[in-house]
């Protein structure tokens, strides 16, 4: 049990336990030497000194934890979460020595060790780096001749759901809903028409053809459905429309093959922190009171499989319905012009809902912005029943509670860069607090939380922290 609990907060009841030991034994010595005194006026003298010497020693032994929670504790709390970063994280700021001075030997040695593995680290990749500029370089080709391919095409997985889509498939899909990576091609498509399909494919092992119609019935499509080999999964291919795509609408061909081998579990608190989908975004507001001001931005990036997603991403402008105070324009540079005419707060929910679609929500301080969101949750006929991370938390879970935990702080610790011109903008910070995040997963894993649940039960303990910064 006490293996769970903090090294600071081990140390605070080592000295609780002191204290009630040294009071216990002060207390008998002089309950005996009491019971001896038969003067009545000596007795009470043994009860005053009793309780002189009580105050005394309960403040000595305040006065020397706050002593060492301040010069060994914390040290030690933040040279493992320095030593962790530059292990899983890449990060290969120097450790701050100063703050461990009391320590003895043991961060000259600690930051010895890092930086020799850092030194072996280096000599690997520049030998690894060689090899990825040259496969960097294939992929590069690859993809822009399969962007220039006249066909629109899907990988799917056995449970259709999307592993690969290039340029022309993006633009099928998004005439729907946003082109995701792990999303469920029935998000896109109606499911009696896809699985027939996929029932003769599987049964057959040979290439279909079949019609499709998109969820909402208003689009048909003719499309090919053609077997992966050994390999799981399928692939679906459009062939009437990517014709009526121009070919300035390409997109680049995003991917990733590990989800043809992953499996999704029911529950949540039971699936593995790389297999998740996350959601990060950002919020811009007219204000910092959720209760009466509204959003003027919205941000999102996607991160699947501990990387974030390239090209999926929102960035919407949000009418208010309300004057933006100058005030507030200062800080995120968005004006009433600029949102003139865009959607309101119940369409771009609606929107940023779907791009949510089974996934994480993660944000910094995630409270406060989901608290607009709910707000209107009727009006954007939603529930947001989403899981949520907030990266506030998992900074005080790594870095522990006493350090700063605002955005900035947390990038500086990671040597996350966020562009001067892209901060307080929605989707500048979303794109930075995800950054944040996939640097954080290694070094949540290396901790020994491997899955979700084990993440929220670490951070439910800085609950506090939340509290007081709302």
């Amino acid at each position: 049990m006490l293996t769970r609990l903090s090294l600071r907060l081990r140390i605070f009841l080592f000295f609780c336990l002191l204290a009630l030991g040294g009071l216990a034994v002060s207390s008998i010595a002089l309950w005996v030497s009491y019971l001896r005194v038969a003067d009545p006026a000596l007795a009470n003298a043994f009860i005053l000194a009793e309780i002189l010497m009580g105050f005394g020693f309960i403040s000595m032994i305040i006065a020397v934890w706050l002593l060492f929670d301040d010069n060994v504790a914390k040290p030690i709390e933040r040279l493992s979460a320095q030593l962790r970063a530059r292990a899983h994280a890449g990060v290969s700021t120097d450790v701050d020595m100063q703050a461990a001075r009391y320590l003895g030997d043991l961060a000259p040695a600690a930051a010895g060790l890092a930086d020799q593995l850092s030194g072996k680290t280096m000599d690997v990749a520049e030998a690894v780096a060689v090899e990825t500029a040259h496969l960097a370089a294939e992929k590069q080709r690859l993809t822009a001749l399969l962007t220039e391919i006249p066909v629109a095409m899907v990988l799917a997985s056995p449970t259709h759901k999307i592993v690969l889509y290039d340029g022309q498939a993006a633009n099928v899909l998004a005439q729907i809903s946003h082109p995701r990576l792990n999303a469920s091609l029935f998000e896109y498509l109606l499911p009696g028409p896809l699985e027939q399909a996929h029932a003769k494919l599987t049964k057959s092992g040979l290439e279909i053809e079949c019609t499709l119609h998109s969820i909402d019935g208003a689009q048909t499509y003719t499309a090919r459905m053609k077997p992966l080999g050994d390999a799981p999964g399928y692939l679906l291919i459009f062939d009437d429309a990517a014709a009526n795509i121009p070919p300035e609408a390409a997109r680049p061909l995003v991917y990733d093959f590990d989800l043809l081998h992953s499996a999704t579990e029911e529950e949540f608190e039971s699936r593995a922190l790389q297999g998740l989908c996350f959601v990060v975004f950002d919020t811009e507001t007219t204000g910092l009171l959720p209760h009466k001001d509204e959003v003027v931005q919205i941000g999102a990036v996607r991160v699947v499989n501990g990387r974030i997603v390239q090209g999926e991403q929102l960035d919407m402008l949000v009418d208010p319905g309300i004057p933006i105070p100058v005030a507030s324009t200062k800080v995120h540079k968005i004006s009433d012009r600029m949102v003139r005419g865009a959607p309101d707060i119940g369409q771009a929910g609606r929107v940023f809902h779907q791009f949510a679609h089974n996934a994480v929500i993660v944000a910094h301080n995630a409270p406060f912005d989901m608290a607009f969101l709910r707000r209107h949750a009727k009006r954007m006929n939603v529930a947001w029943d989403h899981p949520i991370l907030d990266t506030v938390l998992l900074s005080a879970v790594l870095f522990g509670a006493s350090e700063t935990h605002t955005l900035d702080a947390l990038c500086d610790r990671l040597e996350v860069t966020i562009p001067e011109e892209l901060r307080h903008t929605a989707l500048g910070d979303a794109v930075a607090t995800a950054q944040a995040l996939v640097k954080m997963l290694p070094m949540l894993r290396s901790r020994g939380m491997n899955t979700f649940g084990q993440v929220i039960e670490a951070t439910r303990q800085h609950g506090r922290l939340l509290e007081d910064l709302n």
